[in-house]
């Protein structure tokens, strides 16, 4: 995830295979999906998918170089989170670390939970499932930090507030959020899904703020099926999966010791490289966005940039449906996503984009271009080439 791992909005399905060489020549602007795996965690995860096969739990040495591998990864997550070793929880995905802090919060404590209307699904279907509230959000995705306040009180026992959004890529102001948490709901856990966080912002700087902290490897160049849950020590949870005690008995399961070695170094790689990335993928993104908004008239920047992450170019296209869009740049091998999904066979605008106010007739053609670590000035120029030609053609106008 998260946030989650199935992010699931605007997704189209055309079921046709692609092949390597295929692969090869797709321009991929759909990191907010997920992310192509660096090759250095490709490379850290393959012994323990051929001859480091023990199981780490294991008593033998085999088992326990395994283990030791396991510890390694541990101590570089929580290096890059910012925290300790034994407060860092290794999950199958995002989806599961959000359902884990939020249900094992209300397992645990009971009470409700609080979440904002902008969250990711991992989030908002487990609060509503709980019971909980749900919060209005500002016209750039944020939370709404007066309807936070008056949704705080003594029955509250969760709150979980996104640090990135993963549809339009707007920051949340989480120490804010933290202050008027522990105001106003000195009982409440705070939780934040970071699952977007770590190739733009330092978690070091998030995570004081927090009792949990949610990833997800897929988003940041490591493997799917593999994610993180970080817990402030002193922060208990009832457990989602019960048996042999793993993580403390925290998270039982056999771990995952090829994605957990290969989600710690790609995390490490994106802590190393953020800096000069943030610079050069804002510099590709404000391109993209500037010519588009040259080239084709009414368009709007959904959330301003200096509100947002550097990765995210978020746009809402009045006049056509982004279905038709997404279809057109398929077939030209452009990787993208919407922030729509079809409903009952009418296109609906996404809850993100509805909790924003944005107007229909723009959400409707939201188009959401997400850059990563693989992304060039040649995909941005070859993204300009076809998109602006294909919202002409669907539009029937020339300019």
């Amino acid at each position: 995830m998260g946030p989650g791992e199935g992010d699931g909005e605007g997704a189209t399905c055309t079921c046709t295979l692609i092949t390597v060489n295929e692969a090869a020549t797709l321009t991929y602007l759909d990191h907010a999906a997920t992310t192509p795996m660096r090759a250095e965690a490709v490379e850290a995860m393959l012994p323990f998918l051929t001859e480091r096969f023990a199981n780490p739990s294991g008593s033998h040495r085999f088992a326990r170089s395994v283990r030791q591998a396991v510890d390694e990864a541990r101590d570089v997550v929580a290096d890059v989170i910012g925290c300790q070793p034994g407060e860092v929880v290794f999950t199958g995905c995002g989806t599961e670390a959000d359902n884990a802090a939020i249900v094992g919060a209300q397992g645990r404590y009971g009470g409700l939970g609080v979440c904002v209307a902008t969250e990711h699904h991992a989030v908002l279907h487990a609060i509503e499932h709980g019971g909980g509230r749900v919060v209005g959000a500002d016209s750039l995705g944020r939370v709404d930090l007066d309807a936070l306040i008056a949704a705080l009180d003594d029955q509250v026992s969760i709150v979980s507030v996104m640090t990135v959004n993963n549809e339009v890529g707007s920051i949340n102001p989480m120490a804010d959020v933290s202050a008027a948490v522990r105001q106003h709901a000195p009982r409440a856990l705070l939780h934040t899904d970071a699952v977007q966080a770590p190739s733009w912002l330092d978690l070091r700087e998030v995570f004081p703020h927090v009792d949990l902290l949610a990833l997800s490897a897929h988003k940041f160049g490591g493997p799917k099926g593999v994610g993180v849950l970080a817990l402030r020590q002193g922060t208990v949870l009832a457990p989602l999966l019960q048996g042999g005690g793993q993580e403390r008995d925290r998270r039982s399961g056999t771990h995952n010791v090829a994605g957990i070695v290969a989600m710690a170094e790609a995390l490490r790689l994106t802590d190393l490289e953020r800096s000069t990335e943030v610079e050069r993928l804002g510099a590709l993104r404000d391109r993209l966005v500037d010519t588009l908004l040259a080239e084709l008239p009414d368009v709007i920047e959904t959330v301003p940039r200096d509100a947002k992450v550097a990765g995210s170019a978020h746009i809402c296209i009045a006049g056509i449906e982004s279905e038709a869009l997404l279809y057109l740049l398929d077939e030209e091998s452009i990787c993208a996503s919407a922030a729509s999904a079809c409903a009952s066979g009418a296109m609906e605008p996404s809850h993100v984009l509805a909790a924003m106010g944005v107007e229909r007739r723009y959400s409707l053609g939201a188009l959401r271009l997400s850059l990563g670590h693989t992304t060039t000035s040649a995909d941005i120029d070859r993204v300009i080439s076809v998109l602006v030609p294909a919202v002409r053609r669907l539009r029937g106008t020339t300019k």
